[in-house]
């Protein structure tokens, strides 16, 4: 994997240091004709180059005067960036397009392979939101990816919403248990929780009651719950695997209304959770992390194990732009054996 190059250095309490790779974002508002915003990506590494999806809100929206959402006319679509080295990234194409009678947006894409019935596949999660007449609540759309002369692609026909009818859903990734079932982790609100599956055929077509019988006992799945001080929770990027267990990056809402990065340890045979770190190892610091339409977020979805064992990661700032940075493995399993 081609090398990159780190830039600032942010050390926080948890004697973590997460280094932007650059000063500035890996894609910037307005790099796509037709677009406004571009943040919140999933990424992947993949035939030698980093694959990037993007949500990318479509240019015409405005921010809302009056009573209501922060913004109006505010619709996201998937867009696919590539790149050689980590830091330059070129548009290559919209992946996923958001339309009336389908899905009204594509939002927050994190993108994993996952080994079901003897195969690996490309799976991207991402939150499903209706209409907004529709009276329906957000939920988390499934599709399955396809790779073929350097692009990836959605298969058509394969698009799924799961989870329980009705209920608000979303920041879901996907992995597997060491015995190779499917865990999902996913967000209702405000804690995340885990459900596991024999294969991805049960989690996109589950027996009869099954997620009745979930939310039954909803308190007994919930494996992440936000501090005394947070709002809430939710995954990141699909977690890591590591000699000590699962590494998974996961975001916190403050009171201050800021979003940092937070990390875990799983545990690869239940997917539940072995130490935590209390403190963020990444907190908005940048100007274009702390100022946007969304001020005070990093958000990451994409984390990329390198051979040098550092984490490439990908992250939404300010709801604006892309940002990237550099981790150590190391660094993160020291500090969650101090934190056990």
């Amino acid at each position: 994997m081609t090398t990159v190059s780190d830039h600032s250095d942010e050390i926080l309490s948890t004697d973590v240091t997460v280094r932007r790779i650059s000063d500035r974002p890996v894609v910037e508002y307005g790099a796509v004709e037709g677009y406004g915003p571009i943040f919140n990506a999933g990424a992947v590494f993949h035939d030698g180059r980093f694959h990037m999806f993007a949500r990318g809100v479509r240019d015409c929206y405005r921010r809302n005067d009056g009573p209501g959402p922060l913004f109006v006319d505010y619709v996201s679509d998937i867009l696919m960036f590539v790149s050689d080295d980590g830091r330059s990234y070129e548009f290559q194409r919209v992946l996923a397009e958001a339309s009336a009678g389908d899905v009204w947006c594509f939002e927050d894409p994190r993108v994993q392979t996952v080994r079901s019935n003897g195969d690996d596949q490309f799976i991207m999660t991402y939150t499903n939101l209706p209409p907004h007449d529709g009276g329906l609540p957000w939920r988390i759309g499934v599709n399955q990816l396809g790779y073929e002369d350097g692009h990836f692609f959605v298969h058509g026909g394969s698009g799924k919403v799961i989870g329980p009818d009705g209920q608000p859903n979303k920041d879901a990734v996907l992995f597997n248990l060491t015995d190779g079932r499917v865990a999902l982790i996913h967000r209702i609100y405000p804690n995340m929780e885990l459900a596991v599956f024999d294969s991805l055929e049960d989690m996109w077509d589950p027996a009869d009651g099954f997620w009745d019988e979930y939310m039954a006992d909803l308190p007994s799945h919930v494996i992440l719950e936000p501090d005394t001080d947070s709002f809430g929770v939710g995954a990141g990027a699909p977690p890591i695997a590591t000699p000590d267990g699962l590494l998974l990056l996961y975001h916190e809402r403050g009171w201050d209304k800021h979003y940092v990065t937070k990390v875990a340890l799983l545990d690869p045979d239940t997917g539940r959770v072995k130490a935590r770190l209390r403190e963020p190892i990444m907190r908005p610091s940048l100007p274009w992390e702390r100022e946007g339409d969304v001020e005070n977020v990093v958000f990451v979805q994409g984390a990329i194990a390198r051979p040098d064992g550092e984490i490439y990661l990908t992250y939404g700032a300010a709801d604006r732009s892309v940002g990237a940075a550099l981790v150590s493995t190391q660094e993160l399993l020291d500090a969650l054996r101090r934190a056990a």
